[in-house]
């Protein structure tokens, strides 16, 4: 091997564009925008007694957010930069202690207790998580992902949301409902 392909994994895995487990590229960090936050919270619906999964949590932003509104929440994230960011935001916002922290691929992660999971993935990448999801997920699980779907799920809302410069979709899934009858 060459040292550019060295070098360009050395890049990728700074900055967390890499799984752990395959140390292919799955996604890039790119963060979730605020004034995106209180739609995902309308049609996640936080509230004490819910444990709300962030894959690829980033800084934190939602996670935090579903805190403040009483859930507990899980913040997954490959780069520990990233982590570090994450319970930093909890710290300041007051809710470190309704959030754990994993710095592991999401795909190494039980999502068995979540009754909420977000997602601002890739669709290759929410296609590779669907079998987990279908698998881990109790029913009634709520799912939101961020401009791309699940593909063979069908969400139950569809929320777009003008930014200005290009919408936003908000898509909203519920296991045993958006996954008994796949779209092919």
């Amino acid at each position: 091997m060459n040292i550019v392909y060295y070098l360009n994994k050395l890049i990728l895995k700074y900055w967390g564009l890499e799984t752990a487990a395959s140390g292919s590229i799955l996604a890039p960090w790119v963060p979730t925008r605020e004034e995106l936050i209180p739609y995902i919270m309308l049609l996640a619906k936080p509230k004490p007694g819910d444990i709300m999964y962030d894959l690829g949590c980033g800084d934190g932003r939602v996670v935090v957010e579903a805190a403040l509104r009483g859930a507990k929440a899980v913040c997954v994230e490959l780069n520990k930069e990233l982590v570090e960011r994450a319970k930093e935001r909890a710290k300041k916002s007051g809710v470190i202690d309704r959030i754990t922290f994993i710095n592991d691929d999401f795909f190494n992660v039980n999502l068995e207790d979540a009754t909420i999971v977000y997602m601002y993935l890739l669709t290759s990448v929410n296609r590779m998580l669907k079998p987990k999801l279908e698998r881990e997920l109790r029913l009634g699980a709520r799912v939101i992902t961020l401009d791309f779907e699940i593909p063979g799920w069908r969400p139950l809302h569809i929320t777009r949301v003008s930014l200005g410069y290009r919408d936003a979709t908000l898509y909203y899934y519920v296991k045993g409902v958006s996954d008994l009858h796949e779209i092919r």
